[in-house]
Formats: structure tokens, C-alpha cells, sequence
């Protein structure tokens, strides 16, 4: 979590379960809380994933460009979200973009159209 740690870090670890982090922020509205939970995108740990959805408000739905299976999941972890929680806004975001070895180009990236979701491309 880029943000949380403000470094990037080349050997970044597979989630496991769930990982939760708080972020702040200061908006025009005051401050708020941010709860990020970092569910596990490999199927053998999706069991659990449900649970962590409840009660949520907003969802970014990640993948790694670098790995084409991750964008392939993306209809399943959308339909997920979509069952547990009633119309949040979900964005989807496509991370490892400076990385040369890229599976998933932008032009082959279309699920948000079929959905009206935002994109958003990070490093």
C-alpha cells in the first residue's frame, strides 16, 4: 500500500486473507476515515472474502498488469461485490504500469465500459 507506507517497495507479498489499513484525510467536508481492506485475490483465500465485503461503502477492484489472470477475475470479484453490497460506487484500477513485462494492455482493458465504472492506472 503505496500510500500508507509513501515508498514503493519492489518485493511486495501476496495477501493473505484480509489486510486493513486506516488511512486520513482532509477534505472541503472535514476529516475522514478511509478503511482499506486488502482482501486476497487468489481464489484459494476467496472464502473469506465475502465477510470483508458487509457494510461496505466503496470498492476498488485491483489488477496487475503484469498478470493476465488477474484481469480474467475481475467479472467474478465484481459479481461478488455486487451481491454483498447494494450499489456502491466501485472503481477499477489497474496497478504495475511501469513495469516493461506488461499481459494487460490498455486498449484490451473494457469490463468498466460494460459497467460504467471509472478506471484509474497506477504504479
Amino acid at each position: 500500500m503505496c500510500y500508507r507506507l509513501v515508498a514503493f517497495i519492489c518485493a511486495c507479498t501476496t495477501t493473505i486473507g484480509v489486510d486493513v489499513h486506516s488511512l486520513d484525510f482532509t477534505t472541503n467536508y472535514g476529516k475522514i476515515r478511509f478503511n482499506c481492506w486488502d482482501t486476497a485475490g487468489q481464489e484459494k483465500f476467496g472464502g473469506l472474502r465475502d465477510g470483508y465485503y458487509i457494510h461496505g461503502n466503496c470498492a476498488i477492484i485491483m489488477f496487475d498488469v503484469t498478470t493476465r489472470v488477474t484481469y480474467k477475475n475481475i467479472p467474478t470479484w465484481y459479481r461478488d461485490l455486487c451481491r454483498v453490497c447494494d450499489n456502491i460506487p466501485i472503481v477499477l484500477c489497474g496497478n504495475k504500469i511501469d513495469i516493461k513485462n506488461m499481459q494487460v494492455k490498455a486498449k484490451h482493458v473494457t469490463f468498466h465500459r460494460k459497467k460504467n465504472l471509472q478506471t484509474l492506472r497506477s504504479q
